[in-house]
């Protein structure tokens, strides 16, 4: 595995994300609403880090909140664009790197879902996130994210799995080193070309953290409150997310 600190900006998975895994938005919903419920009516301003597509931009900004969108791919970023311009929704997207990103005003809370976290290169790039987010939120603030874990590591990227959805079909070779806490999947995508098929290759690598490595970076880098929860039982069964395999944590940047 290349061990660069130069994030890839994903480009065939940015175009069909929505289209391919639009299955996995529903628990993530839940544990959003179940974590944040208390929170949100009193949330004016917010940042969706690693936004992906936007799709929870647009959610935060439908709740009348004034909402940024930080992403690293430049697709990513143009498909968060039109989707807020076909909604008529002022969601504000900035293309950064979510270890250096910077907003033009603190906000109340940042959300940084489906394990966007475990995609950055190192394993001391959490802290330099970590600092990030703690700078761009309000005294008080909340940072809501979740991660895959070890034990997701290996029970999820392991061996061959594959969709397929009208006019394309991905194959991902999926594999994890369980003493350097890496994981990878070697993606091949099928696209229909009018009568042809068109192969593209696409790599997505994770690096993870336990428990106590995420307590100890957050508590030295201003916040003085983190709670986790189990994601499990937010997958509802699903036997690729059984207990242990990701969590869902809520940190709170200090007062002070």
């Amino acid at each position: 595995m290349p061990q660069s600190s130069i994030v890839r900006p994903y480009r065939w998975l940015a175009q069909y994300y929505d289209r391919i895994f639009s299955s996995f938005r529903l628990p993530i919903d839940a544990a959003r609403e179940r974590v944040l419920g208390r929170i949100l009516p009193h949330v004016e301003t917010a940042c969706d880090l690693a936004c992906g597509t936007g799709t929870t931009a647009l959610i935060l900004a439908r709740k009348g909140i004034k909402t940024y969108a930080v992403d690293l791919s430049p697709l990513m970023c143009r498909l968060t664009r039109e989707k807020a311009a076909r909604a008529r929704l002022p969601v504000r997207v900035l293309r950064a790197d979510m270890r250096s990103f910077r907003l033009p005003e603190a906000v109340d809370l940042i959300t940084c879902e489906y394990d966007a976290l475990n995609h950055v290169p190192r394993r001391a790039d959490l802290r330099m996130v970590a600092k990030a987010v703690e700078r761009a939120l309000r005294p008080g603030g909340h940072f809501f994210f979740d991660v895959n874990t070890s034990l997701g590591f290996e029970r999820c990227w392991s061996g061959t799995i594959w969709f397929e959805k009208p006019s394309v079909v991905i194959v991902m070779r999926n594999g994890h080193n369980r003493q350097a806490d890496r994981a990878w999947s070697d993606i091949e995508w099928f696209i229909r070309d009018g009568s042809c098929w068109r192969r593209r290759h696409e790599r997505v690598e994770e690096v993870c953290w336990d428990s106590d490595e995420i307590r100890r970076v957050f508590q030295e880098t201003g916040f003085d409150q983190l709670r986790a929860w189990d994601a499990a039982p937010f997958w509802k069964g699903n036997p690729l997310i059984g207990p242990g395999c990701r969590t869902v944590y809520l940190a709170r940047r200090s007062q002070g």
